[in-house]
């Protein structure tokens, strides 16, 4: 029951814009169990994986046409500056980085229910305002081949905040980066989700690492957005039982992300974002009402 759940919340939340963070600790809550726990710690990366997979595979056939077309681009207009595939690289490059740098010194004090609680209503304010004007200013790129490089590293560095603070959401903070910089909707989501799966995939790889050999740094920092993997997964002893837990989260998440993600393009493309702007501003205001009670004050 509770590893269906959980892999419920990773498939749903992952790449929707309302933060999976939040939602697992909530989760968490309900079920009593500790995310700190070194099974539960990673069953989360596991799961995590599984939602990542879904995503790969959903664009396999877009990343093959970008390397297949490398560098002239499908129109044969570009060049090894502004391919997408370039455009991608820079962006997660202008994330990785500074986030590494910044995570312990600004996101280790920032994992507090109350801080998580603000990035949620602050960034539903932020994608509800930012949503409402990007319709009105005719959006100038249609598709992410229209991308400038500029664009792209624009979107990068607004992803740090999502990896620097809890609660933002790295799909939110992309996608109102890319509406301010002039994308459509449906451009913004797509290159949120392109931008997602080097991301993704690295923070997640570099989690497991750091779990299973605590001494291993780079740049002596921790990897963005991981709250609380210090110690090493290899004391876990697993059961048949752990390995049933761990199996059925990875396959409830990577079927739930793989309708969710084609769900959520279609609902942009008619809709746009504002529901989940105004769903985090909704969940945030809960999470302060009744969630010190429900985390035990945390």
């Amino acid at each position: 029951m509770v590893s269906v759940f959980l892999g419920i919340i990773e498939g749903l939340t992952e790449f929707l814009p309302v933060s999976s963070t939040a939602h697992l600790r909530i989760g968490e809550a309900l079920f009593d169990i500790s995310l700190s726990n070194p099974y539960w710690k990673m069953y989360t990366i596991v799961i995590q994986l599984g939602a990542i997979l879904a995503l790969t595979l959903l664009f396999a056939g877009r990343v093959i046409e970008f390397v297949r077309t490398f560098p002239r681009g499908e129109d044969g207009r570009h060049t090894a500056w502004n391919h997408p595939l370039t455009l991608t690289t820079a962006a997660f490059v202008c994330t990785a980085i500074p986030s590494l740098l910044l995570t312990n010194i600004i996101g280790a004090h920032l994992e507090s229910l109350r801080s998580i609680a603000t990035a949620l209503i602050v960034g539903g304010i932020v994608m509800w305002v930012v949503d409402a004007w990007s319709v009105r200013h005719d959006p100038s790129v249609a598709d992410v081949e229209q991308m400038s490089l500029g664009q792209a590293i624009w979107v990068g560095l607004c992803q740090i905040t999502a990896a620097v603070f809890p609660g933002t959401s790295r799909s939110m903070s992309t996608i109102a980066a890319g509406q301010l910089a002039g994308m459509t909707r449906s451009a913004a989501l797509e290159f949120s989700f392109l931008l997602s799966i080097p991301t993704m995939i690295a923070a997640t790889l570099y989690d497991m690492v750091r779990s299973l050999w605590p001494g291993f740094h780079i740049l002596r920092w921790n990897k963005p957005g991981a709250a609380g993997l210090h110690s090493a997964l290899a004391p876990v002893t697993m059961t048949a039982h752990g390995w049933v837990v761990l199996i059925i989260g990875f396959l409830i998440s990577f079927f739930v992300a793989l309708g969710v993600v084609e769900w959520f393009l279609q609902w942009v493309r008619n809709h746009g974002f504002v529901l989940f702007g105004v769903y985090r501003i909704f969940l945030g205001a809960m999470l302060f009402l009744y969630g010190g009670r429900l985390m035990g004050g945390s």
